[in-house]
């Protein structure tokens, strides 16, 4: 995808405050953070969301949900952090790139929003 955001960042094409990177997921903070510590899991390859995965990206997506934790705690966040996965319009994803939020912080309720009750 050679307009995808995420797809320039991966290429070099855009910088980024990188957290970890490997040969397939790379990490950076957000540029609009929720959160005092608030980055973002994305597979190098273009997925437009959860929603357009295959069963062959399995591994892929454990490996993403196991480094959130490791990233998670490098990152300081030892008493706990929030993950989440917008996926479509209906479920507020602004940029069509499979990415993972990881937030913290900040006291748990200050986290939640309203509509995740």
């Amino acid at each position: 995808m050679s307009h995808c955001l995420f797809c320039r960042i991966v290429r070099g094409e855009l910088p980024a405050k990188k957290v970890y990177e490997d040969e397939e997921v790379l990490a950076f903070h957000d540029i609009h953070p929720a959160a005092p510590v608030h980055f973002m899991l994305i597979p190098k390859v273009h997925r437009d969301s959860l929603a357009h995965c295959f069963p062959e990206d399995a591994a892929l997506l454990g490996k993403m949900l196991m480094l959130a934790t490791q990233l998670a705690k490098e990152q300081g966040l030892v008493d706990g952090f929030r993950t989440v996965i917008n996926t479509g319009t209906g479920g507020g994803q602004e940029i069509y790139h499979l990415h993972i939020h990881v937030m913290g912080g900040l006291k748990s309720s200050a986290l939640t929003r309203s509509d995740d009750k």
